[in-house]
């Protein structure tokens, strides 16, 4: 039995990308084995509860609102409204349901927020652009007006606020914080590996065809209508478990204004910022997102002595954000996940060209 040439010169070109799959893999259980062991061993706590649960938390909240926005192309600034409902649903099913595990508790609140975003999904087949923006930004107001109205969903408390339940799992406590660190980081990580295989299969294609031209999507058979709410549901279900675990692995308590539309706003910028349309762009654009704002004010503090105002602080960076996005909105909408990839590139042919 003989083999072509063809076939020879096929699997050397397979055996680099095949050795180079192995290697990402590799680096990637390394950085994983790294994460889940050495924070909660050596971190203090003003790093697991100030930075690394809120980078966790908001790396998943973008991610689901990627989904939507980078993804299927539909635009919304309602991101914080939907995580306030999974937030709330999860407290009132691990209030009401005794004995409930806390992961079916997140999963049950995840899918009652995806079947609210479903809902309000509904009016994306019929407009889109700044109308449907304005549709989701009536979404926000409106969730964020029903759990401040209504006292039921914060069980009659006086002060308007949800408490974290006792957080366990099979037995072990997760009240400390390198618990609800590791609680936060096996959400986010089975949730992004999902999310990696989600929008590589026929429905991620089907999202993709949409956001480049539903028109074309639907004249070759793609039920556009059908897929644009199915985006709303599974963003929703993203956001919603990322509302859960900012309540309760990062506040501690929240309330209705813990999701304003500030929120939803800095949710945006992650995607912005980070890249949409790409998984790894959510976790850049969540670092810059917690990182700068201490940055700036060690630095603040540092260049005046310590004399530096705090409103002036938050101001600055207010002015940095904005500039920031529209400097990527200009000159880099891939955002900066595409400086780093252009970056790779230069360095692999650094000796030749720069």
């Amino acid at each position: 039995m003989t083999t072509s040439i063809p076939s020879i010169a096929a699997a050397y070109d397979e055996a680099p990308v095949t050795l180079l799959r192995r290697r990402r893999l590799l680096l990637l259980g390394g950085l994983l084995a790294l994460a889940f062991a050495l924070p909660p061993l050596l971190g203090s706590d003003y790093w697991l509860n100030a930075i690394l649960i809120p980078f966790l938390v908001l790396s998943l909240a973008g991610l689901g609102l990627n989904l939507l926005t980078g993804y299927t192309g539909q635009t919304s600034v309602g991101a914080a409204g939907f995580m306030a409902v999974g937030a709330f649903a999860t407290y009132g099913l691990l209030l009401r349901v005794p004995g409930l595990p806390l992961p079916l508790a997140l999963l049950g609140g995840g899918l009652i927020a995806a079947a609210v975003g479903w809902l309000f999904g509904i009016p994306s087949a019929r407009i889109k652009g700044f109308y449907l923006m304005v549709t989701t930004l009536a979404a926000q107001f409106f969730l964020e007006w029903v759990f401040a109205k209504f006292p039921w969903f914060y069980n009659h408390a006086s002060s308007g606020t949800i408490s974290a339940p006792r957080l366990e799992l099979f037995g072990y406590s997760l009240a400390t914080p390198a618990g609800r660190y590791l609680l936060a980081l096996s959400c986010v990580v089975l949730l992004t590996w999902v999310a990696h295989n989600l929008v590589r299969s026929q429905i991620g294609r089907n999202w993709m065809a949409i956001r480049d031209m539903d028109t074309a999507a639907a004249v070759i058979g793609i039920p556009v209508e059908r897929y644009k709410r199915q985006a709303f549901a599974v963003s929703s279900f993203y956001l919603g478990i990322a509302g859960a675990l900012w309540a309760f692995a990062y506040l501690g308590t929240a309330s209705a204004g813990s999701f304003d539309i500030n929120r939803s706003f800095q949710i945006l910028f992650i995607i912005i910022i980070g890249g949409m349309g790409s998984i790894a762009g959510n976790f850049l654009g969540a670092a810059f997102i917690s990182l700068l704002p201490i940055f700036l004010n060690h630095a603040g503090q540092w260049l005046s002595g310590g004399h530096v105002d705090t409103g002036q602080l938050q101001n600055l960076q207010k002015v940095i954000f904005g500039a920031l996005i529209i400097w990527f909105l200009v000159k880099e909408p891939e955002g900066l996940i595409r400086l780093l990839r252009n970056l790779a590139e230069r360095l692999r042919r650094w000796p030749l060209r720069f």
